[in-house]
């Protein structure tokens, strides 16, 4: 369980916390003067905060380690990411809400174009649109084969997941997208013995179901990636007593709040405005608010930093919405860094302000950028230890010890 020794220091007493994830928030400057996203972007509310928070940086996984979204989400949600592994699969399953029990196996798919010789001449079908995709992946979808069942759903635009069910089914099989055009598709190999069985189905599956695509003009082959079955978390009510809620646009961070017990809420509407409205519809209803922005990291990797940083004054614009619901605890942070001068995600540390006014001690910085949750009183901390810290600044965690 994450941080077990919290467990018996819990104190349910009613308060409420809202960690709010800017996707990819941190950045670099590429020159001495240069600036980030946060640093070009007019932030009045987040600084105004940060005058009277307190401000640090985190590593999401460990020092020089660039994380997946997965892990960094896990680590923020306070399980050690090294100990609980989780492959995209299982990820993308449960953000669509369809199951995947143990003994099952997940993988996320995507749709891909292959010439007359088998190999891959785009990986993602053109970006094939989510309408035209969708009677796609319905045929994939009815691709059946003795001794196992299957079911193929789409996720968004030219994704889905397959899930694999029957006996003896493991999930250590390799990808089968080789991240490259001009050659074919993967084939599934076992990574341990006891995946043997596992891989033979899935390729026969992949046989099957690469024949019904045979007369497709665009979308005639996919590729799959990130085998995974179901982790087995323990819930946040159980590990934490918070009745925890997700707000989320994109369906894999929805997948991985499922998977530690949060409530996926419905949107009110779209950008940061309709999530923060979003939490004020359900404020009563939960005590652990997770909202996501997903733009940041986008243009981060377009390498758009007007875009990046466009989006994170959108949500400081919005931030009076949650402030008016007078949360105990505010964390606003990003799950990594993607600085858009890179394209990707990367290792470098994540800026992290907690605003929690009946507890929290100030420091000396007085705006919210990397360069002063450099200086923070909060230091450099790995961020798995991050609920440690929502949850004290809530009074949820009683002394320990005479």
């Amino acid at each position: 369980m994450p941080h077990s020794y919290l467990k018996p220091l819990l104190n349910n007493n009613g308060s409420k916390i809202i960690l709010l994830v800017m996707d990819g928030l941190g950045d670099i400057a590429t020159t001495p003067h240069g600036k980030t996203a946060l640093e070009t972007a007019t932030t009045p509310n987040l600084d105004r905060l940060a005058k009277v928070g307190t401000l640090g940086q985190t590593i999401p996984i460990r020092y020089g380690i660039t994380p997946g979204s997965g892990p960094a989400h896990l680590a923020l949600f306070g399980y050690e990411p090294l100990e609980y592994v989780i492959g995209r699969g299982a990820l993308s399953a449960a953000g669509i809400n369809l199951p995947v029990n143990k003994g099952d196996i997940a993988a996320r798919g995507n749709l891909c174009t292959l010439d007359a010789d088998g190999n891959v001449i785009d990986r993602r079908a053109g970006r094939i649109s989510h309408e035209n995709a969708a009677p796609v992946i319905a045929k994939l979808d009815k691709v059946q084969i003795r001794g196992v069942e299957v079911d193929v759903r789409q996720v968004k635009e030219y994704r889905f997941v397959i899930v694999m069910r029957g006996d003896g089914l493991e999930p250590h099989l390799n990808d089968t997208d080789p991240q490259e055009v001009g050659v074919p598709p993967l084939k599934v190999v076992a990574q341990e013995k006891r995946a043997e069985k596992a891989a033979e189905l899935m390729e026969k599956w992949i046989a099957e179901a690469t024949k019904t695509l045979a007369d497709e003009p665009v979308a005639n082959g996919f590729l799959l990636r990130g085998f995974a079955s179901d982790p087995g978390l323990p819930s946040y009510e159980h590990a934490y007593e918070l009745k925890a809620a997700c707000i989320a646009e994109y369906p894999m961070y929805k997948g991985v709040s499922r998977l530690v017990g949060m409530d996926v809420l419905d949107l009110v509407g779209p950008g940061a405005q309709g999530e923060f409205e979003t939490a004020k519809k359900y404020w009563q209803d939960h005590d652990f608010f997770f909202i996501h922005i997903k733009k940041t990291d986008s243009y981060g990797e377009d390498g758009n930093l007007e875009g990046k940083s466009k989006i994170i004054e959108e949500v400081d614009q919005a931030l009076p919405t949650l402030l008016d619901l007078q949360p105990d605890v505010l964390i606003v942070t990003g799950d990594h860094s993607t600085p858009a001068a890179m394209k990707s995600h990367s290792w470098h540390p994540v800026p992290f302000l907690i605003w929690a006014p009946m507890t929290h001690r100030t420091d000396l910085e007085t705006s919210f950028t990397e360069r002063n949750c450099a200086r923070g009183g909060l230091g450099t901390f790995p961020a798995v230890e991050t609920m440690s810290l929502a949850l004290a600044h809530a009074g949820r965690l009683n002394k320990f010890g005479a």
